[in-house]
């Protein structure tokens, strides 16, 4: 995405604000030790908290007869990605994944409208009763019925058995919103009111200034409802028991994880004899990996893309919250 002159004249200050703050600063020894010991930390951090994942990922791609026998530590050996390609034979796990990406990406999409657009609105003195509205809405971050009134009041309202039971309750999300609300209180009040002076209304402010402005905030709660999204099975373990087709990716290999002794028969060519014979090959700890890899690759695929906008969106927020 091609950056606006504001921004790269943004940059442009602030590598300069950097090198002329650098240049003026002389670091005593015990400053180096310091940076020396904290870089040698955080880069600690950073292997120990993504070798997990590493380590997922070489067990699937290896033989599965090493794995079984635990011979594979830090580098895959015999390399090949049959186990993802029996994974796509797995009956109605494509199904599930539709699901899933529809729900994030819609349920995620609305709810960004929503938090950007009420907590725009509560920002606004003269909205009618905001305190009132506003208070409400923080109430709600502090109780909970519980899950059977949870599962009376989603069936009265029809939503079992339903894909919407997925995107309505999370439209409207209280803490996003009052992230939203601070950002936007922390924008300069002129730029709304030199606006409204030239004859703009409410809509039209919101959607050609604050919008733009508030990128990093929405990216930052984009990420959190994606990532709430895309993991939830719960609703769909509790709301969706009648309709299978609804089942969620995260749901679909629970149960498979449930089952996966009896992975053959889960196959789309269950009297297939080289079907079965492959399903016996993938021992359940090799399809324990390899679920979870399937589970994590489409957040890890996403999140470098926002995460730019994400680092902007929790310093503002630190800093002028």
């Amino acid at each position: 995405m091609a950056k606006t002159a504001q921004e790269k004249i943004d940059e442009k200050a602030e590598r300069e604000y950097e090198k002329h703050h650098k240049s003026h600063i002389k670091k005593s020894f015990g400053d180096k030790v310091f940076d020396v010991v904290n870089h040698i930390f955080f880069i600690l951090f950073t292997l120990l908290c993504a070798f997990p994942f590493y380590y997922l990922f070489i067990n699937t791609i290896s033989d599965n007869s090493m794995v079984q026998k635990g011979q594979i530590t830090l580098i895959p050996r015999g390399i090949n990605i049959n186990n993802y390609i029996m994974m796509l034979n797995v009956n109605d796990l494509g199904q599930a994944f539709i699901v899933s990406i529809a729900r994030t990406i819609i349920g995620t999409a609305l709810m960004v409208l929503a938090s950007a657009l009420v907590g725009y609105l509560v920002t606004k003195q003269e909205m009618w009763h905001r305190q009132f509205w506003y208070r409400f809405l923080v109430i709600t971050m502090y109780f909970n019925a519980g899950i059977i009134p949870w599962y009376l009041n989603m069936s009265m309202l029809g939503l079992t058995d339903n894909f919407l039971a997925y995107i309505i309750p999370g439209i409207v999300a209280p803490y996003n919103i009052i992230l939203v609300k601070t950002y936007i209180e922390s924008i300069p009040a002129e730029l709304e009111e030199s606006a409204f002076i030239d004859g703009a209304g409410y809509f039209t402010v919101f959607r050609q200034i604050i919008w733009p402005i508030c990128k990093p905030i929405l990216a930052t709660i984009a990420i959190f409802g994606a990532v709430g999204h895309w993991n939830s099975f719960t609703d769909s373990l509790i709301l969706m028991q009648n309709n299978p087709s609804m089942y969620t990716l995260q749901h679909r290999l629970y149960i498979y994880l449930n089952t996966s002794s009896n992975l053959g028969q889960l196959m789309s060519g269950g009297g297939n004899v080289a079907s079965t014979a492959a399903a016996g090959m993938m021992n359940m700890k090799v399809l324990k990996y390899t679920i979870s890899m399937v589970t994590v690759i489409p957040i890890l695929i996403v999140y470098p893309f926002m995460n730019r906008y994400f680092e902007k969106g929790i310093m503002l927020g630190a800093v002028k919250g």
